[in-house]
């Protein structure tokens, strides 16, 4: 059996993955990213596997997508890692690596928190956002990248590589029970379905129908959050909370007056601060309010305009050693291109849609 995952997981061969990223001990998995893992684990169940790729191309979607998923494997790998889509992509040779980005590290500030914050709500309250109604789809396109590990259960073998920057696009019902993703290299060609079956559930923060109905008060919001998005375990519940923050803004549509409260409710966590230069993944660069992992050492970055204050992207960076991962390492970009309403799914803005934020 292999599995793929879409964070650090098992200890890996550190001379095969000498030109690449090596893996490092096995940290604790934040829960924002339990969703997308379970969110690709389910579609995978319900994807055929297709037929194995030729020998002289080094294989990933037919393995991935081939493997069998029971609900106590979908539970262990909830519990060790997010889960990436297969795809045509195989990952990069010790010919052709893909080298993680490294940037200096600096040091976070909440001198300026409170101010830049507001600033941040009030950008967010004059934006136009589009109501989904019915029938329609939340679409959002992003460009992103991961670091992604490989693991064989037959041969006990692991690779880890860091995935080139690529466009991920996602349709969501407003109740998140329909939808559809396409990930070009990392999803079979034309996308994979996120429809849930029978009694499934979708996570409810991710849903535009329970974003909705959520208060425009920072404190009662920041609650429901923490309430709604965290396990219950031993994992820091605040990390938790504002990667689920994370996770709304980077693929979700959010009432105005909501986001406001949203960003205010990012600055309310413990730990949270203003980092002055970051960067999203389409190389656009801002401020960010960051808050650091400390099981893991990686810093999460949600990234704004330096004038304008609107939402960029976000960005992961290593910042504690944690194995042999160097502090500095890019493990995580994002950069929201575009958000709209659409009659239909896999329909693109510009031909039905009825707008865009």
């Amino acid at each position: 059996m292999i599995r793929m995952f879409g964070k650090r997981t098992e200890p890996l061969d550190r001379t095969e993955l000498a030109r690449l990223l090596p893996a490092p001990s096995t940290p604790a998995m934040p829960s924002g990213r339990q969703s997308q893992l379970e969110e690709h684990l389910l579609s995978e169940i319900r994807t055929p596997a297709p037929a194995p790729e030729a020998p002289a191309r080094p294989v990933r979607r037919a393995l991935l997508i081939g493997v069998p998923v029971t609900a106590a494997a979908l539970t262990a790998a909830l519990a060790v890692g997010t889960l990436t889509g297969g795809g045509t992509d195989a990952p990069p040779t010790a010919a052709s690596p893909v080298e993680a980005p490294v940037v200096r590290i600096e040091e976070g500030s909440t001198v300026q928190l409170a101010s830049t914050v507001q600033r941040i709500a009030a950008a967010a309250s004059a934006q136009r956002i589009p109501e989904p109604k019915p029938g329609q789809y939340v679409y959002i396109k992003s460009k992103v990248s991961f670091l992604t590990s490989m693991f064989n259960g037959d041969t006990n073998e692991s690779r880890t590589w860091v995935q080139p920057l690529h466009q991920r696009e996602v349709w969501k019902s407003p109740d998140g029970r329909e939808g559809w993703l396409d990930e070009p290299g990392y999803q079979p060609a034309g996308g994979i379905t996120l429809d849930l079956d029978g009694g499934q559930e979708a996570l409810p923060y991710l849903t535009y129908d329970w974003v909705r109905k959520q208060p425009a008060d920072p404190d009662r919001l920041l609650a429901a959050i923490r309430a709604t998005a965290t396990d219950g375990g031993s994992h820091d519940r605040d990390q938790q909370t504002f990667e689920a923050i994370e996770e709304i803004i980077n693929e979700q549509l959010v009432p105005a007056p909501t986001a406001a409260a949203l960003y205010r409710a990012a600055a309310k966590i413990p730990g949270v601060s203003v980092v002055s230069h970051s960067q999203d993944a389409a190389g656009r660069t801002g401020l960010a309010l960051a808050r650091l992992d400390e099981q893991s050492g990686e810093r999460t970055e949600l990234i704004f305009d330096r004038k304008t204050f609107v939402y960029l992207g976000s960005r992961g960076v290593q910042v504690k050693p944690s194995g042999d991962v160097a502090p500095g390492t890019v493990v995580e970009r994002t950069a929201v291109l575009e958000r709209a309403v659409v009659d239909a799914r896999k329909e693109r803005p510009g031909r039905s849609g009825t707008g865009t934020a």
